[in-house]
């Protein structure tokens, strides 16, 4: 699996992020289902845009490539997305990419035009089979550059010669450096093979990006470069696409610096990744409130995990409800990764659980392990961790260990007095704390307390 990652000029966006995040739940979830996955993500390391700003800021264009890749690994961990088997670097495939460049011109479907090289997009037969495309059409596109080197102005630079001020390195045409697209298919090639199974980026790269890919790649191999396409929708702010050109994006760091992982992973996975997705503070805050619901059902119930006894026979009902929730998962995604209703059988599931719950606060506290809360919580943590959406090592901040600070010092005290019967202070204590959204479960293996809705 190639995932088209970041070109490192600048921080990554929410936008992106949605792109970078179904890719890291396709993987997560092949993976839940048995297979093995070598994931690629590269990183676009040597471009106009990175050229620019480094030349802005006097100074190295890899040393601003450098800063955004470090900076990019940063952000994709705060969003607990697992970094790939690979992340190749363009500039890391200098050999690779001519090694290629050279294959194309020695079959015909590239040629060298005063130190720059061209691709033929007539010579191959299959261009635009992936973007429903044609090449009379693109004659009128606006992307079409005329250009006096070129043979005809759809062809594409595979090797651009050098310029003053831009990196470059030696070739059999002189200075210069590749083109974006020859790079992923030399990275492509290198770790994954001639034909991959899943191919992976934002709808943006359809074309020419991906288009460029396979003419590239199958005229050299003369094999299928990828089974199957994975293109994710835009992310949309007041009706626009986001993005930088259009200056409306909201860094992903800043959106982690008001909400948790777990609220913008939500978030991003509540759409179908092939459907355009609004960003808004309503949609923000819904996921915040699903994610609490989730986070309070999963810590009322992770007690009886702790003391799970496999040979334990539970509650029929219970081992039916997880069975709908793991088949109905399972279904969603399955459905070209449909994780809007993937996410919407884990909440039906929370609801049922929330309701034995209640009923099971009137029962005898060693009747509870019988219903199966245990096997539940199980369950339902190995689905959440295919959508990230629920992290039970997550480390607390200051503020959240002062919270709990108090809270085990309010639990101690309200302990005290039911060891010394004084059931009206506990009972006291346990109503204030309701009264200001802090709910207590009792059970036997001790008091859970969790911020209600």
């Amino acid at each position: 699996m190639y995932s088209c990652g970041p070109t490192v000029y600048d921080y990554f966006h929410i936008g992106n992020a949605r792109t970078f995040l179904v890719s890291d739940i396709i993987r997560r979830y092949l993976e839940y289902k048995g297979y093995e996955v070598q994931f690629v993500q590269n990183l676009t390391d040597i471009d106009d845009k990175i050229i620019r700003k480094a030349n802005e800021q006097g100074i190295e264009s890899s040393e601003l490539s450098r800063k955004y890749i470090d900076a990019y690994f940063i952000d994709a961990e705060g969003l607990g997305m697992r970094m790939a088997n690979v992340h190749p670097c363009a500039t890391d495939h200098i050999t690779e990419i001519i090694d290629l460049i050279q294959n194309l011109i020695d079959k015909g479907y590239a040629y060298e035009s005063q130190g720059d090289v061209y691709y033929r997009v007539t010579r191959f037969d299959g261009y635009g089979k992936l973007s429903n495309r044609n090449l009379e059409d693109l004659l009128t596109g606006a992307r079409v550059e005329i250009n006096e080197k070129k043979e005809d102005p759809r062809d594409f630079d595979l090797w651009k010669a050098a310029k003053p001020g831009e990196p470059w390195w030696e070739s059999p045409w002189g200075e210069g450096r590749p083109g974006w697209h020859i790079e992923c298919s030399a990275m492509v090639m290198k770790h994954l093979g001639h034909t991959i199974d899943i191919h992976a980026g934002g709808q943006d790269l359809l074309f020419p990006h991906h288009e460029n890919e396979i003419a590239q790649s199958e005229a050299v191999t003369g094999k299928p470069f990828a089974n199957y396409w994975v293109h994710t929708a835009f992310l949309r702010i007041d009706g626009n696409r986001m993005g930088k050109s259009e200056g409306n994006f909201i860094f992903i760091r800043d959106a982690l610096s008001e909400y948790n992982a777990e609220t913008v992973r939500h978030f991003l996975l509540s759409a179908h990744y092939r459907h355009p997705l609004d960003y808004n503070s309503k949609s923000l805050s819904e996921s915040a409130s699903a994610i609490r619901r989730l986070q309070t059902c999963l810590d009322r119930i992770r007690p009886f995990e702790l003391s799970l006894d496999e040979n334990q026979s539970i509650d029929s009902n219970m081992t039916n409800a997880i069975s709908q929730m793991e088949i109905k998962f399972e279904q969603a995604m399955d459905n070209d990764f449909n994780t809007a209703s993937a996410m919407g059988s884990v909440y039906t599931f929370v609801g049922y659980l929330n309701r034995r719950l209640q009923e099971a606060s009137s029962l005898e506290s060693q009747n509870t392990n019988e219903i199966g809360f245990g096997q539940a919580y199980r369950t339902l943590t190995k689905i959440c961790q295919v959508l990230g959406i629920y992290n039970p090592q997550q480390s607390l901040t200051n503020n959240d260990s002062l919270v709990e600070g108090l809270m085990n010092l309010v639990l101690e005290l309200r302990q005290s007095a039911r060891q010394q019967k004084d059931w009206a202070t506990a009972d006291q204590i346990r109503d204030q704390l309701t009264q200001i959204g802090i709910e207590l479960n009792d059970s036997k293996s001790g008091t859970n307390w969790s911020i209600s809705n």
